[in-house]
């Protein structure tokens, strides 16, 4: 793995991943190859949410109107107070109209409370409007992940795949719920403010927009230079991660070569990198802010001078320009929102990208229609002129033709990369023939529905798989609706009773997510009890003892052959001396079967497993 790719893959972990985009304003962003063609995609996910979306619009333009007109009816309490306290000044007894500027303050009251209770409704159907997009987005990426061949997920890492199901989806979620009603909301604040500002004095309104181009520039160089700040922030960050990573996972290593020092003054010269580097980048990025404050600060004294000599002309009220203060102070707020919203959006689409990029994958060809029944499998193979190529061009099975009887055991052995998971593989159907065909039963494996085949194996392979979980749901992982007893016996079958017996809670020890609490051969062992309350016809063994003690390859191999009693199976080994009771033997080399028989069979004729076994006796003499 280079160290892009290392980088890359502990970014993702570190949830900085393809899909863990940073949307802050002057932080890197994502952007989407085809914008506007990801966008109208994403609508289209929209379609179902018409009327609620219709609905939550009406809400946020009924609040934010409400809002909105609160200082203007506040200028006429304001007025009335002036008025008469001017009166007085001027010798004149006038009272102070409580009446009515209590019935304006009330009507503030309420309008603030319709504003909050419309806001109210619009956040919440504007929630359910993005769950419902996301809920039905994540269906279909599951329902996608089903039906893509094993392929794509040998092409794809699990971080990438990951990325692209949690953060990518989650990122389109906030927006949906966030972006959106905070969008429609500074749109409409921005008119209405404009509108009201406009209403009490146009000229003041343009010495308010005046200053915006000011804004916009000073916020545009800004971003600029913090995002490659930022970019930079982020490549160190991987590299740190990436480090530690590295460092830790093998820190076995790290010790045993007394590598400690120099690991730590790496750590320390890239710690200090990312020191630098985020610290630049968030001031720089922090002065946005301040500086937008400090242009709308000149415009407030602009309009405060301005309207100062307007009052004394008696073209503007004071009520007037202390609600037009009020709007101009209120003005930047959305404008500045709509600018980050704009940069979320951006990442937002790149997330639906690639979301959508993996809603567009090939998936595997039709499935058969056939639906076999299990009990009544045979498990007599044959291999027709079978070609398989991963890429086009590079053919790697041509014209295999082989045949395994019911209830025979067929070794396959080789050297790495001759094809022998590859056969395997395509015997599940998780790979299609190029050309060929492979009959079960006489029947072609493709005119056969995959799940159903797939339930007539049994699968025990070298790199175990177990959930977290009690040991008892793991072996009845098997066979849905097993029952104790049944899972009990499976275990003493594969010789894994007395070990479980041994564990502080027995059947029911919780197994971590990394399964590290039992040992590597205790898995396997569970494995192979899984696979016997399946009760497969067919078995397929990979590799299953390549990683145990001699003792314990012991116990593998009596378990397993009690699991092979009455079926057909597949062995894949390295380790010839456990497939030499084989019926037959499949010796494969470039995708090819060179040679085909039993273990004595092919010692007599003294090829190639003859110098694959003999180099094995003599090298296991030696040790």
């Amino acid at each position: 793995m280079d160290k892009d790719m290392r980088e890359e893959r502990a970014s993702q972990r570190s949830g900085r991943g393809p899909g863990g985009h940073i949307s802050k304003m002057g932080m890197p962003v994502e952007k989407a190859k085809d914008f506007r063609g990801t966008l109208k995609r994403l609508l289209e996910y929209l379609g179902p949410q018409k009327l609620a979306i219709g609905i939550s619009c009406l809400a946020a333009g009924i609040g934010t109107i409400f809002n909105v007109v609160g200082p203007k009816i506040m200028a006429g309490a304001t007025d009335s107070i002036y008025i008469t306290f001017t009166k007085r000044l001027n010798g004149i007894n006038a009272p102070i109209e409580y009446g009515y500027i209590k019935d304006i303050l009330l009507l503030l009251v309420a309008l603030y409370l319709i504003s909050a209770a419309f806001g109210y409704a619009m956040q919440y159907i504007m929630a359910g409007v993005s769950q419902k997009t996301v809920y039905s987005m994540r269906k279909r990426v599951s329902e996608k992940l089903s039906r893509l061949p094993l392929g794509y997920y040998d092409a794809h890492g699990y971080g990438d795949v990951m990325s692209r199901v949690s953060n990518d989806i989650d990122n389109i979620s906030s927006t949906l719920h966030q972006s959106i009603s905070h969008m429609l909301t500074s749109i409409i604040t921005i008119s209405g403010i404009v509108g009201m500002m406009i209403s009490i004095s146009p000229a003041l309104t343009l010495v308010t927009i005046v200053t915006l181009p000011l804004s916009a520039i000073v916020t545009r160089s800004v971003a600029k230079r913090s995002q490659k700040l930022f970019k930079e922030q982020q490549k160190v960050l991987g590299k740190l991660n990436s480090h530690v990573e590295e460092m830790y996972s093998g820190h076995n290593i790290v010790k045993a070569f007394g590598y400690e020092k120099k690991s730590m003054g790496k750590f320390d010269d890239l710690n200090i990198r990312l020191y630098e580097s985020g610290y630049r980048a968030q001031f720089i990025s922090s002065l946005i802010m301040p500086l937008i404050n400090f242009i709308g600060n000149i415009g407030y004294v602009l309009i405060c001078a301005v309207g100062a000599i307007f009052v004394s002309m008696g073209s503007i009220s004071i009520g007037g320009i202390q609600a037009f203060i009020q709007y101009s102070r209120q003005f930047s707020h959305p404008i500045v929102r709509i600018a980050s919203i704009a940069n979320t959006i951006q990442s937002t689409i790149a997330s639906a990208e690639r979301v959508f990029e993996l809603l567009d994958e090939d998936e595997e060809s039709p499935d058969g229609e056939y639906e076999l029944n299990k009990e009544s499998v045979i498990g007599d193979f044959m291999f027709e002129n079978v070609k398989f190529s991963y890429k086009e061009g590079e053919p790697l099975i041509e014209n295999l033709n082989i045949s395994v009887k019911p209830g025979q055991t067929a070794a396959i052995v080789g050297p790495t990369g001759a094809g022998k998971t590859t056969l395997v593989n395509l015997i599940m159907r998780f790979y299609e023939v190029g050309s060929g065909r492979i009959m079960l039963d006489g029947m072609d494996v493709r005119d056969i529905s995959r799940e159903s085949l797939r339930r007539s194996f049994g699968m025990v392979l070298q790199d175990t798989w177990l959930f977290g979980g009690s040991i008892r749901d793991n072996i009845g992982y098997g066979r849905l609706g097993a029952t104790d007893d049944e899972i009990t016996q499976a275990a003493k079958a594969a010789y894994a009773d007395h070990f479980i017996m041994t564990l502080p809670n027995g059947y029911d020890t919780v197994i971590n997510e990394e399964a590290d609490n039992i040992s590597q051969g205790q898995k396997q062992l569970l494995t192979i009890a899984r696979a016997m309350i399946a009760n497969p016809r067919v078995l397929i063994l990979d590799e299953a003892t390549s990683s145990v003690d001699t003792r314990t390859e012991k116990c593998i191999q009596k378990a397993a052959e009690k699991l092979m009693e009455g079926r057909t199976s597949f062995i894949i080994a390295h380790r010839l001396s456990t497939i030499v009771d084989a019926d037959v033997i499949l010796v494969m080399d470039k995708g090819n079967i060179i040679e085909y028989g039993t273990h004595e069979d092919l010692m007599l004729k003294r090829g190639f497993y003859f110098e694959l076994y003999s180099s094995q006796f003599t090298a296991g003499n030696m040790e």
